[in-house]
């Protein structure tokens, strides 16, 4: 089985590290134009100079709808459109106020929201398309630590299920993917206390989902690789019979058959 994603142009949000790094690694290996996309110049540089090739940067705040339009303004067009941009901040639900729900909202949800209505009639009107949002374990098992993380990834799971049907028909396909935790930079920081002490990030990383996500039939983190395969796929022609769906690449965490 080969992926080619020759032709095909992809924008990735969020994608000067992390998940976002690995998957636009991954639709360029393909093949993929691909245009990655942070908040800062400095991050969007440095980022493309770790990919090479002939990638290009929007450093752009997603997370306003000015940013939004001055992106589609930018790249008005494209084949692939994975929706990672994300945060979260672990709190206790009494302690998070109307701020941090807001923030996680229009980051995690609304920068979807702006480009699935800015991208989707192209791709229609093409007759293929791809768009993928990165939603969570976290979606399905609430964090208590975190609530408000976990609602903002069951909406994006909602609004790909939703979007996918009101697509049908069209030749484009939408899904969400469901990591469980992952060695990010992101889950590095929060693990930073214990590689302190002397472990190794992988042995922190598989401590803290033996603690916090016993369900775990892998019994560590993914790698950012690992995710971003999966992504790479569901962008690729090979994926055309998978639509509306919520997919997981979450170690098994999520403890029911599907």
């Amino acid at each position: 089985m080969k992926i080619d994603l020759a032709g095909k142009t992809a924008l990735v949000t969020g994608s000067t590290e992390g998940i976002g790094f690995a998957i636009a690694r991954g639709l360029q290996d393909a093949g993929a134009r691909v245009v990655i996309n942070g908040r800062t110049p400095e991050r969007v540089a440095a980022a493309l100079a770790r990919l090479g090739g002939e990638a290009r940067g929007q450093a752009i705040d997603l997370a306003t709808a000015e940013g939004a339009r001055a992106l589609v303004a930018a790249e008005p067009s494209f084949d692939i459109v994975v929706n990672n941009l994300g945060i979260f901040q672990p709190s206790d639900f009494f302690d998070t106020d109307d701020a941090v729900w807001e923030r996680h909202w229009q980051v995690n949800v609304m920068s979807g929201v702006r480009l699935a209505r800015a991208y989707l009639p192209g791709m229609a009107a093409r007759g293929w398309g791809r768009m993928l949002f990165l939603g969570s374990e976290s979606a399905f098992n609430i964090p208590v630590e975190m609530i408000h993380y976990g609602v903002s990834k069951t909406a994006d799971v909602a609004l790909a299920r939703g979007l996918a049907k009101r697509m049908a028909g069209t030749g484009v396909t939408v899904n969400s993917l469901l990591p469980g935790p992952t060695l990010s930079e992101g889950v590095a920081q929060m693990l930073a206390a214990e590689t302190a002490t002397g472990q190794t990030l992988e042995e922190a990383g598989a401590a803290f989902v033996k603690a916090h996500r016993p369900s775990s039939l892998l019994g560590r983190p993914a790698t950012v690789e690992e995710v971003a395969n999966f992504a790479v796929y569901l962008a690729s022609p090979l994926s055309s019979a998978t639509t509306g769906a919520a997919l997981r690449v979450d170690g098994g965490t999520i403890d029911f058959i599907s």
